[in-house]
């Protein structure tokens, strides 16, 4: 079988300063924002009546990467809910579903249980782990769906970033037969999601060269995005469509099952914009229902700062989107 490897870059004394000032910056400004906002009144699940079972454990590890928190709407109803898979971003390299509560309170209040995923992060775990924790993550959900009050016919993959990579590879292994382990288990599920929602992907990280144009802070971000998640990593070929999940689409691999509708939303300001609008004719071209929604000035990830009218009307287009597909 063909593999690649991913050879770790080897940066000289300037570039490694500034590769780690700007990480730090950017690390910096996304945990104290997570941390800060969640201080905030507003940010307490009950004055949202919504309710939250913490630290679920799905794999019997007693790891906190393989913990899961559930988001429920306190005025559930009669008979079993939608629900909303959460797959957190952050470069494969930081963050986790705790950083991630606005998802979980955004989704509940609209009436979804909310499945918020931890996984193992790069570079202590590199790829394929953080697909493989997810598959257990999405099998364990499946299993628990009558438990836990799920609809397992309006289950939604969610994820922004990093996350939206990983929930269009949970979405390509429900509908595509692979020879992965960790696939085959997701396809066994019987399980198609009813709709994706994947915000501001990465698509493509072996390839960070193609942003070989774009300015030296960006551009920096993007490659430590390889570097930690592949680097010094030997993948087979065909494994690294869970790395890219643009490629199998791109090279015009069918499903065996229909691909659920997907929703692209990205900010124009975003250096990732092209991932979505190739996925979204990639998507188009192997018989999907694809929606792009690109947000005027917004950064990466604008969708979380959820006052901003970006934000906002993002919000507004994604519980549309899901109404119009039966999530909802």
């Amino acid at each position: 079988m063909t593999e690649r490897y991913f050879e770790p870059q080897q940066l000289g004394l300037r570039a490694s300063l500034r590769r780690r000032l700007g990480a730090a910056v950017t690390d910096g400004f996304f945990k104290g924002a997570a941390r800060s906002s969640k201080l905030l009144p507003i940010a307490h699940p009950r004055l949202h009546r919504v309710r939250v079972e913490r630290d679920v454990p799905y794999r019997r590890t007693g790891k906190q990467e393989h913990r899961l928190d559930i988001y429920r709407p306190r005025d559930e109803g009669d008979g079993p809910r939608p629900c909303v898979f959460y797959i957190h971003g952050g470069g494969f390299r930081m963050l986790s579903k705790d950083t991630h509560w606005v998802f979980g309170l955004l989704y509940a209040r609209r009436g979804f249980v909310v499945v918020n995923v931890n996984y193992h992060l790069a570079p202590a775990k590199r790829f394929p782990t953080a697909v493989e924790d997810v598959a257990s993550a999405w099998q364990w959900t499946i299993e628990n769906a009558g438990r836990l009050g799920i609809d397992p016919l309006r289950i939604v993959v969610a994820g922004e970033s990093a996350g939206a990579n990983l929930a269009m590879g949970v979405t390509l292994a429900t509908t595509m037969k692979r020879d992965e382990s960790f696939a085959r288990d997701v396809f066994g599920t019987n399980v198609v999601p009813r709709a994706v929602v994947a915000a501001c992907g990465i698509y493509e990280v072996s390839r960070p060269e193609r942003f070989s144009a774009h300015h030296v802070f960006f551009r920096d971000r993007l490659e430590e995005v390889t570097d930690a998640y592949l680097g010094g990593v030997r993948v087979p070929e065909r494994l690294l469509d869970f790395a890219d999940p643009l490629a199998p689409l791109e090279r015009g691999d069918r499903p065996v099952r229909p691909l659920p509708p997907v929703f692209l939303p990205c900010g124009t300001w975003d250096h990732l914009m092209d991932d979505s609008r190739r996925l979204h004719r990639a998507l188009v071209s192997a018989g999907g229902v694809s929606k792009l929604g690109e947000y005027p000035r917004g950064p990466h990830a604008f969708h979380a700062f959820v006052v901003t009218p970006s934000a906002r009307a993002c919000w507004r287009d994604t519980f549309a989107f899901l109404r119009e597909h039966g999530a909802l």
